[in-house]
């Protein structure tokens, strides 16, 4: 009896400790939580970036039209230029003889001409009396026609050789910028040489040439065709990155496509043309340019950071379904648009693609879907994919 009423108030204590106990036990976690993106089809602006050389609008090699020695060189390399601007003076005293000689020849011819126009009227006067024969007078039409002839000629030589001397001064054939000369002050200068004296580009606007694969134009083309894709506004655009990775700040537009395809590299050359003011693309630069290939009205973009990689390489994503239940799928997405892929299958429009919080989450798990609160929505342009998905 005493060992039961000892033992009373110890079990009272330990019920009323666990009764407090059970009180400051926290209720079971819920369900974690996920951020969410509702895809919605959106128009998208679909490019390419490739790389591309800079080629001068115009390019001209100076030679010579006149053989003769180089007496005075009359620029400075690397000056502009205007079209006509005297470059080079080859001495011109060989040229300035045959001008004299040829005036002289011309004379001659002349003062024949009046000869043998005064025998012709003679003659015809003698022929109708039949004081000589008709043989003498038909001679003397022969005659003076054959010295209208000779001034004809004479005429003739001397303006070549007018144009010969003014060919001894060398001018610029177009406006633009002259390189270094290859030749010096006492060079001799032959006519129709191989080699040019110098070269004179026009820099301003600029082609910038872009070789693309033809099964990748086929494929657009057949797009196009097909109503996937539609050629927006800004279609003929091309926009440029230079060497050091900074954005040439004027845009360009496209110029033409070649009509043959390169059978040892399969692939096509685009030309877009620049304005290049300032001078600051020079022919030959490594560029990469982004062609608009046109607008797919219906894309469907998933953020980049919510797509990752199966062990065979596969993109995927996690959605969320009707049930909070989560399920993955695996995608075929060729391409980027800004930062994120282009989905062209696996995923329906109002699919919740989980982009925050995944790691919490495993497929066929219940979560709860809250909107993602990300960065701005993803450009509306985009080009390739770094590395090609599925």
């Amino acid at each position: 009896m005493n060992r039961f009423r000892r033992s009373a108030p110890i079990a009272l204590a330990l019920l009323a400790a666990c009764g407090k106990g059970g009180e400051g036990t926290p209720p079971p976690a819920g369900p974690p939580e996920v951020g969410v993106v509702q895809l919605t089809p959106q128009a998208a602006t679909l490019t390419s970036v490739l790389p591309g050389r800079t080629a001068a609008f115009e390019t001209s090699e100076v030679r010579p039209q006149v053989s003769g020695l180089i007496i005075e060189r009359l620029f400075q390399e690397g000056d502009s230029v205007r079209k006509g601007q005297p470059l080079y003076r080859i001495d011109p005293q060989p040229y300035t003889a045959q001008v004299a000689s040829a005036r002289a020849a011309l004379a001659r011819a002349r003062a024949a001409i009046a000869s043998s126009a005064a025998l012709q009227r003679r003659y015809g006067e003698l022929v109708r009396i039949n004081a000589i024969a008709r043989q003498d007078f038909e001679n003397s039409v022969t005659a003076a026609q054959q010295a209208q002839a000779d001034v004809a000629a004479q005429r003739a030589a001397l303006r070549s050789a007018e144009i010969d001397v003014a060919r001894t001064t060398v001018r610029a054939p177009i406006s633009g910028r002259i390189g270094r000369s290859l030749v010096t002050t006492g060079a001799l200068a032959t006519a129709g040489q191989a080699d040019a004296l110098t070269t004179i580009q026009r820099l301003d606007p600029i082609y910038v040439d872009v070789p693309q694969s033809s099964a990748d134009l086929l494929r657009l083309r057949q797009q196009l065709l097909q109503g996937e894709l539609a050629r927006g506004g800004s279609a003929a655009r091309v926009r440029l990155r230079l060497e050091d990775g900074s954005v040439y700040p004027q845009e360009g537009r496209l110029q033409f496509a070649d009509v043959t395809v390169d059978p040892t590299t399969g692939t096509q050359t685009i030309r877009a043309i620049f304005p290049n003011p300032r001078g600051l693309l020079l022919p030959g630069m490594y560029v990469r340019a982004e062609l608009v290939e046109g607008v797919r009205s219906d894309a469907l973009l998933v953020p980049q950071r919510a797509v990752t990689r199966s062990e065979r390489g596969e993109p995927t994503v996690l959605v969320v379904g009707p049930d909070n239940k989560v399920a993955q799928r695996v995608l075929t997405a060729p391409r980027t648009v800004g930062d994120a892929w282009l989905v062209t299958a696996g995923l329906r429009p109002g699919d919740r693609v989980i982009v925050e919080g995944g790691q919490s989450a495993r497929p066929g798990t219940s979560v709860r879907a809250v909107p993602w609160r990300g960065p701005a929505a993803p450009a509306a342009t985009g080009g390739p994919a770094a590395a090609p998905a599925r």
